[in-house]
């Protein structure tokens, strides 16, 4: 007897720019309790893409263990982030350094960042007018730039048409563990962004808690999920990134399938036509 193979319908190539990946989700490689975790996390998770903060991350720990040990480069690419950055001027020299990081790693001309400019250290939104400016310096310097934003849809219209290779809304401020707050703010940069241009990749980024938070975002027509800390805080974090790994594909397709429409009263899955009643009365 031979096996048929099946091919699960939802699961296309997801292009980014210049590279393409078969998994729509990005993860984080900090916070973990310890490289081994975040090592087993990674490969649970089904992620390609991973990012590194360069600003923040310390790439070798109290035991001299270098962060790069456990991320094998055969199988991860790298996505370097400017974390940690409050003005343009720092964020883009961030950026050139994580370029400079990749060159070293053997990834020469890999000029690709996700942008981050905060405003401040207790909400961790982004400053709208420090990131526009820093987008549009590194897309004229090469850069592929991936750009965390609010959810508002002028200001994701402005970096889509700065250049920016995707616009990764967020879902609520990072690490907050709310979810995606205002769908409807999402729906609306997804419209606007993908009316003229439907491959344009946008990202949902930051706030998820727990894997349905992923769902939601794929269901709403995210092309990709980026989250961190949902996985290295949960209680079982290698548990969790596979559970995150399942919501995004099943989030993907049923978005894809195309969900029945809201109603207010009741529909019968059966037809009421030759039945008999049981209703008291008829």
């Amino acid at each position: 007897m031979t096996t048929q193979q099946i091919t699960e319908p939802g699961l296309e190539p997801f292009t980014l720019g210049t590279r393409t990946f078969s998994s729509r989700l990005v993860v984080g490689t900090g916070k973990y309790a310890d490289f081994p975790t975040m090592q087993q996390a990674l490969d649970a998770s089904g992620a390609e893409v991973v990012t590194v903060a360069v600003r923040r991350e310390r790439l070798y720990n109290e035991q001299g263990q270098s962060l790069l040990e456990f991320i094998d480069l055969d199988r991860y690419t790298i996505l370097p982030n400017t974390a940690g950055c409050f003005s343009a001027d720092d964020a883009v020299r961030v950026a050139r350094l994580g370029r400079e990081l990749l060159d070293q790693l053997g990834n020469p001309g890999a000029s690709w960042v996700k942008l981050e400019v905060l405003g401040d250290k207790k909400t961790l939104l982004p400053d709208p007018l420090g990131t526009l400016e820093a987008c549009k310096t590194l897309v004229d310097d090469g850069f592929e730039v991936l750009c965390y934003t609010s959810d508002d849809p002028i200001m994701a219209q402005r970096i889509k048409d700065a250049g920016a290779t995707s616009v990764m809304p967020a879902g609520s401020p990072i690490g907050s563990g709310q979810g995606v707050l205002n769908a409807s703010a999402i729906t609306l940069i997804l419209r606007a962004l993908k009316e003229n241009d439907p491959r344009y990749p946008v990202i949902v980024d930051a706030g998820v808690g727990c894997a349905s938070d992923v769902s939601t975002a794929m269901e709403l027509g995210a092309d990709g999920v980026l989250l961190n800390t949902a996985i290295a805080h949960a209680q079982e974090p290698v548990m969790m990134a596979h559970a995150m790994r399942h919501a995004c594909i099943a989030g993907r397709q049923s978005h894809l399938s195309g969900r029945i429409p809201r109603k207010l009263y009741a529909s019968a899955s059966s037809p009421w036509e030759g039945a008999i009643s049981t209703i008291p009365g008829e």
